[in-house]
């Protein structure tokens, strides 16, 4: 499917690895000129020259930390108004209440809950002036499972998924679509990484990390890819009738 993005502009946040990669793979892909951020600068350079090779898109870098206001600030001033944001950068570390100390899951909620917001709020304004745009939250089905030995994680995605339910009808009257994303387990470098660990406890041998997935839906984790045709879909016009959605990718998972 064309998803008549071509020659528009996107900023993909989060974009060194994982889920954010594979969404600057796809925007390329359908044509989308890029901006990519990610706190890792080497990383995105050595993806922005794949992407140009690949696609013949322009793609700018930043390296930046989004849990810092300046950056955030910084970043929106250097993208100027684009198309589309995806909003991806940012991971709230797994343990209960007592796990996980007040300056941890602090400075995880500065890049992933208050990055989001600052940078949202940010590029609002050339949004709303230009009368079009969409916003794409990558949040996470944690915030709709509660889970005591998520409790952070739970917490900080619950809220943003009111962020862009609270937010979708005035942006859609100017405009701007904001619409959410819901991954359940994804094959990504953290979900390998804390699958090798759970592994470890459990069964002794990082590797057997995959007979730990044997519950899901497939017996597998999504794919990125699968995570970021979704995130593409709903930054296009395809979706021109959907904000404040929430689309949730777990293959009927559930908690």
């Amino acid at each position: 499917m064309d998803l008549e993005l071509k020659g528009l502009t996107a900023l993909v946040t989060g974009a060194s690895k994982g889920i954010g990669e594979a969404v600057a793979h796809e925007l390329a892909a359908e044509g989308c000129h890029l901006h990519l951020a990610a706190r890792s600068g080497d990383q995105l350079g050595a993806l922005a020259a794949d992407l140009r090779a690949a696609h013949g898109v322009d793609v700018a870098i930043h390296a930046r930390d989004l849990s810092k206001s300046a950056d955030v600030l910084a970043l929106a001033e250097a993208v100027g108004a684009p198309d589309v944001l995806v909003n991806n950068a940012g991971a709230i570390p797994s343990g209960n209440i007592q796990d996980i100390d007040e300056a941890r899951w602090r400075a995880a909620w500065d890049l992933k809950v208050f990055g989001y917001v600052g940078l949202t709020r940010a590029l609002l304004p050339k949004m709303y002036a230009r009368g079009k745009g969409a916003i794409v939250c990558v949040i996470g089905s944690a915030g709709l499972n509660p889970n005591p030995n998520y409790l952070y994680g739970c917490m900080g995605n619950a809220a943003l998924n009111m962020f862009v339910r609270s937010l979708a009808m005035e942006a859609f009257n100017k405009g701007v679509r904001v619409v959410a994303v819901n991954p359940g387990a994804t094959m990504s470098d953290r979900w390998v990484y804390l699958a090798r660990e759970n592994a470890r406890r459990k069964l002794g041998d990082p590797e057997r990390y995959m007979e730990l997935a044997t519950d899901y839906p497939g017996k597998r984790p999504a794919t990125v890819r699968e995570i970021a045709s979704a995130v593409a879909f709903l930054a296009s016009d395809k979706s021109s009738y959907t904000s404040g959605a929430a689309l949730t990718i777990d293959a009927g998972r559930g908690s």
